[in-house]
């Protein structure tokens, strides 16, 4: 064989190897779903997500791009930021001094002093007892003659044993401005304060969606000494918050866990259920039972309360929220746009309008969004493959190595 003519057969070898290997492991990697972008005007424009969108998108919703196609044909990639209209908290500490710590039989006294004109809204109490259960009264004063009620009554709390560690010492009320605070501690015991932390917390409240559920079941498994609430909301929606509604007026604390349904596998005997950690607490008499956590895009949510050897808690309901996210895009040049998505396989874009989100317009247009496209095509007569069998193009991938090896050899040794 000449040597030209060894060339061109290892050449077509070569091709026909490429080829036969990404028939084997090639993948589509387009976007699924697609939606038109209507009524841009505008070089900078705004659109709410909506809740039937986060089912077919990845956990990381990193799968999400705005594809525009010119009357030229050409292909162009707008940048966008996703932001999230989440609460907000800056929590700033307040330097304080105690004094004039006293008692009588009826409890303990403490009395702080902070700066003039300083508004605070939460105390922070840490004490050397484990266990207590005290009622404690604060009032406010800027000359110590006159006082004002701030908290009446409140109660705080501190239960540690083998199988409880629980602790809610934290006074929370409205902003009070004064130069004196004095905790009162109803107790035949001394208190032994170790230390106190007086804050002014500054929150700005989010946008959320309230949704809710579609069906809740519990069930008690006397085994393990759980109750298990499943709850199903109608669709997959990003949620953050989920506020768990007791009847029980007596008082409890009961750690509990929150799962999400992550994943389902049909096996032989039916299908099996993936439940994955979402967070942990305790349900308490004593305080709002409330989980917050990062926002995840969840349908099936599962709490489970361990109940010990105490009757279990009578739960009527629960309140979800979810963050409302919002896609910032700016346009370029005149197109007809999509909103595109659903490709785990997808890796988060990098744009520059993510570093200079002060530039981004304050008002902005938001846009109407077109009906969803699956741009799966269907047809009546789907198309068969050119090799039903993938044994087929193992057996032509080999052979195709065989002859490629002989033929190097062959070229080496004429060399």
């Amino acid at each position: 064989m000449k040597k030209h003519q060894l060339k061109t057969t290892v050449s077509l070898l070569i091709a026909l190897l490429l080829f036969s290997c990404d028939t084997l492991f090639g993948q589509n990697d387009e976007y699924r779903y697609r939606r038109e972008l209507y009524d841009i005007r505008n070089q900078w424009h705004s659109l709410l997500l909506p809740d039937d969108m986060f089912g077919k998108i990845s956990q990381s919703m990193n799968d999400i791009r705005i594809i525009g196609y010119t009357p030229q044909q050409d292909t162009i990639e707008v940048p966008y930021v996703l932001r999230l209209a989440a609460k907000k908290v800056k929590t700033h500490n307040v330097d304080f001094k105690i004094f004039n710590e006293s008692h009588n039989d009826k409890g303990y006294y403490y009395t702080f002093e902070l700066e003039p004109n300083v508004s605070v809204n939460k105390i922070v109490l840490t004490f050397e007892q484990e266990n207590f259960d005290w009622r404690v009264y604060l009032e406010g004063s800027n000359n110590q003659n006159q006082w004002f009620s701030v908290l009446d009554d409140y109660r705080i709390v501190s239960i540690k044993n083998t199988l409880t560690d629980y602790e809610f010492t934290t006074l929370t009320f409205p902003n009070a401005q004064y130069r004196y605070f004095r905790l009162f501690v109803k107790s035949n015991e001394k208190p032994n304060l170790m230390k106190a932390g007086i804050i002014r917390e500054e929150s700005t409240e989010g946008k959320s969606k309230i949704y809710t559920p579609t069906h809740m079941n519990s069930t008690i498994q006397k085994k393990t000494k759980q109750s298990v609430i499943d709850i199903r909301l109608s669709t997959v929606v990003p949620i953050w918050n989920l506020n768990v509604i007791i009847q029980d007026t007596i008082d409890y604390y009961r750690h509990a866990t929150v799962q999400y349904l992550s994943d389902s596998i049909k096996t032989a005997h039916g299908w099996e259920y993936v439940f994955s950690y979402l967070t942990s607490g305790t349900l308490s008499s004593f305080e709002k039972n409330e989980f917050t956590f990062n926002s995840t895009n969840i349908q099936n949510i599962r709490i489970i309360v361990d109940n010990q050897d105490n009757a279990p808690l009578t739960v009527t309901g629960v309140q979800v929220k979810g963050y409302i996210h919002e896609l910032v895009f700016r346009f370029s040049e005149k197109a007809t746009y999509f909103l595109v998505y659903g490709n785990n396989n997808s890796v988060k874009p990098q744009y520059d309008i993510e570093y200079f989100s002060d530039k981004i317009p304050g008002n902005l247009t938001e846009l109407r969004l077109g009906e969803e496209q699956s741009r799966i095509q269907k047809t009546d007569e789907p198309m068969s493959p050119l090799f039903e069998n993938k044994i087929w193009l193992w057996v032509i991938l080999s052979v195709v190595i065989v002859v490629l090896g002989w033929f190097t050899l062959s070229m080496i040794k004429k060399v």
